[in-house]
């Protein structure tokens, strides 16, 4: 068999069991018995396409699972576990976009927000909406950066999981974000990756200069940033990764091996070859073939 459809639930909300994987069953060509990554909330299933491309065998059991809070995604079984994870921050890794929390000190959350939603889903272009945001935020502390990530960052469910089995194979990882290094350093720390990279902000006196520095790291500098890490380790554009929810995440996404579209906006969940809509970021470790048992627990 050359190909694996994946079955994933929230493990919050375990909705996977044996008559689910049979339906699944049903609309998978040659399927094999399924094997459990995690009983009731991951399960994967060989398959062989046979003349079927993956699209339509993901169409085809999307639409057979319609009923349940399931992802499900299909790919090759060829170099399924990745030795390079490249991910977005703001509203992947973390539960927030930290210049809307920035701009929450400035009273003006709700029009940065507004900007940002329209920025992520691809409706404006990225640089010019992030100019736009941060000139916004001229004089507020720079104190401000930390009391946000002390009261307001959380991370996303999985995250250091996923990162913490990631280093424990060999992969290399990287955060990368259109939002800023004064963020993507603690976020990266506190998640446990290799690396990190974003946006630096311009600080004057001990306040934000309303500027941040140029070149602005947005679609193009992500893509850059995985073919750049991928050439470095000399391996193939298959065996990487990438996880992100944004329409400047989608470059990456169509570059990497698996593209994952985690809780994305709509059009960047319709392009991306794999979305995440009901797991939390575990899911990625099960979509390369990784049982629970598997799974390092980082140190507290």
């Amino acid at each position: 068999m050359t190909h694996v459809a994946t079955l994933i639930s929230n493990p919050a909300r375990p909705a996977l069991d044996d008559a689910v994987i049979a339906a699944a069953r049903t609309v998978l060509p040659g399927a094999g018995e399924p094997r459990w990554l995690d009983p009731g909330i991951a399960a994967d299933i060989l398959f062989t396409p046979g003349g079927a491309d993956d699209k339509g065998v993901t169409e085809r059991l999307r639409s057979a699972l319609r009923d349940f809070p399931l992802d499900a995604v299909v790919q090759p079984l060829a170099s399924r576990r990745k030795r390079l994870l490249v991910a977005d921050m703001d509203s992947t890794m973390i539960g927030q976009e930290c210049i809307d929390e920035l701009a929450d000190y400035a009273g003006l959350k709700a029009h940065v927000a507004a900007i940002t939603e329209r920025a992520m889903r691809g409706e404006i272009e990225f640089e010019p909406a992030l100019r736009e945001r941060v000139a916004l935020l001229k004089g507020l502390p720079l104190a401000v950066v930390d009391e946000v990530i002390g009261k307001r960052i959380t991370l996303s469910p999985g995250a250091r999981t996923l990162i913490a089995t990631m280093r424990r194979n060999g992969a290399l990882t990287c955060l990368v974000s259109g939002g800023f290094t004064l963020f993507t350093g603690r976020v990266a720390a506190m998640v446990g990756f290799d690396q990190h990279r974003g946006n630096t902000l311009i600080v004057e006196n001990d306040k934000l200069a309303g500027r941040v520095a140029e070149p602005i790291l947005g679609r193009e500098a992500k893509l850059a940033t995985l073919i750049e890490l991928r050439e470095r380790l000399g391996i193939p554009a298959q065996d990487t990764l990438a996880a992100g929810d944004g329409a400047n995440d989608l470059a990456m996404l169509e570059a990497a091996g698996l593209g994952v579209a985690y809780r994305a906006k709509p059009k960047v969940a319709e392009a991306a070859h794999a979305r995440i809509d009901h797991g939390d970021l575990t899911a990625l470790l099960y979509l390369q073939g990784y049982s629970r048992a598997e799974f390092v627990e980082p140190v507290s």
